[in-house]
Order: C-alpha cells, then structure tokens, then sequence
C-alpha cells in the first residue's frame, strides 16, 4: 500500500476528504520523526512502538574491491509490534 492509498482508504473509512486525511497523516509522521529525533519513543498501545536504537561501530567489507572499512556508529528508528497487531496478522496461537 502506498501512501496515497492510505489517505484514500483513511478517507473513505473516517467520511472526510483526501485532503483532510492527508493532513492527518502528515501530522502522524511528522509526530513520529520529531518523537525519534528527541530520543523518546512512540507506543500506540495494541499496535506497536516506534523507537531508537543505537547500532555500534564495526567493521565491513567493500564487495567490489575486498578492503575492510570502518562503519560509523548510528542511531537507526526500529519498530516493535504490538501484541494487537502480532495477532492480527499471525493469528493467536494455541
């Protein structure tokens, strides 16, 4: 599903126009990254929590050529599902 879909079935679903359901999508966005960009995390209990995670330095391997280099340490945003969402889409198990 793309973006544009989602605002399209946000839309039709909530009885608002395409612009107004983009808006709120933006909005749920723009939310997110600002929540991550400050460190904290995002829960939306029964679908999931968006967070960051710190990954280390370490070392690759450029495959072209062979050379070992050195990979910087980052801060990457990591998505967790909730228990919700886990049965949703797996169903319950037994």
């Amino acid at each position: 599903m793309t973006k544009a879909e989602l605002i399209a079935k946000i839309a039709e679903d909530a009885g608002i126009t395409k612009a107004a359901a983009e808006k709120a999508v933006n909005s749920f966005i723009d939310a997110v990254t600002k929540t991550l960009k400050k460190g904290d995390k995002l829960t939306l209990t029964g679908f999931g929590t968006f967070s960051v995670t710190k990954r280390k330095a370490r070392k690759g391997r450029n495959p072209q050529t062979g050379e070992v280099i050195k990979i910087k340490a980052t801060k990457v945003p990591k998505f967790t599902p909730g228990k919700g969402l886990k049965e949703a889409v797996g169903g319950k198990k037994k």
